[in-house]
């Protein structure tokens, strides 16, 4: 299906920046949630896209890999800017110099990329995982940008564990605080042990997040719920990689996605 705002571009595999900025502005509606990112295009390149990258991170390895593969476009989760303003120097300041070198336009979604019903890299994990009758959760700053709902049929915490670990890639962290199966489950990926204390209130038995934090450790004990982290970074590729293919779907530009783990 394409959206009224959608513009095709004349030629089919190129496009016009801004109206590429605008469609995925629109999207991804990027205004509607609090976050430190700055969303959206965080650096002008080339006025006409052909080719885009999808990373999770905003690095210089990153930065130069989307150069060397000729991409016109570096689409991200974790871009360079986060509410306040840094001299141009040292790393910094090398990121921006080799973008701006390359020519390459830069574009950052955080927090409406975890919560896109769509594409958003909760759903993409929920849909992996077959979860059935799923609600809206974890809370940041008034917003649900997680999901809840129910496997198709109970599995044992170390069953659902190595299920994960097969969707990741990662061996998994597993504090089982809670009931030896899991059925009801929570996702929020990235960094959301914080929601252990939301899970146990919405009656989950099991969070699926990315990092753990040791503030709450003793949470998943103390509330009864299990926690399974499979790493921040793996819990985030779904999303960069879902709207560079509809992105391509939408205006038939090639994309690759640019594969840097962190282990974290």
């Amino acid at each position: 299906m394409t959206d009224a705002l959608s513009s095709s571009p004349s030629v089919r595999g190129e496009v016009d920046r801004d109206t590429l900025v605008q469609w995925l502005n629109t999207y991804l509606n990027i205004r509607a949630y609090p976050d430190p990112s700055l969303n959206g295009l965080q650096i002008a390149g080339t006025p006409l896209v052909r080719r885009v990258a999808a990373s999770v991170d905003t690095s210089l390895k990153t930065l130069q890999d989307a150069a060397d593969s000729g991409a016109d476009l570096l689409l991200t989760h974790h871009g360079l800017f986060w509410g306040k303003p840094l001299p141009v120097t040292g790393p910094h300041g090398q990121r921006i110099r080799t973008a701006l070198m390359a020519d390459l336009n830069l574009y950052a979604a955080h927090i409406p990329l975890d919560a896109h019903p769509e594409v958003g890299n909760n759903a993409m994990i929920a849909r992996a995982l077959s979860l059935q009758n799923t609600q809206p959760f974890g809370d940041w700053q008034g917003h649900k940008i997680g999901l809840a709902g129910e496997l198709p049929f109970p599995l044992s915490l170390q069953d659902f564990a190595d299920r994960v670990q097969k969707l990741t890639g990662e061996i998994c962290l597993v504090h089982g605080g809670g009931q030896p199966n899991v059925h009801r489950l929570g996702i929020v990926s990235g960094s959301g042990a914080e929601a252990i204390a939301e899970a146990a209130e919405a009656g989950l038995d099991t969070l699926l997040t990315g990092e753990p934090e040791h503030k709450h450790f003793h949470d998943a004990f103390e509330y009864g719920v299990n926690v399974v982290y499979a790493g921040h970074y793996e819990t985030e590729v779904f999303g960069v990689r879902a709207l560079a293919a509809r992105l391509e779907d939408e205006f038939g530009l090639p994309w690759q996605f640019l594969h840097h783990p962190t282990g974290l």
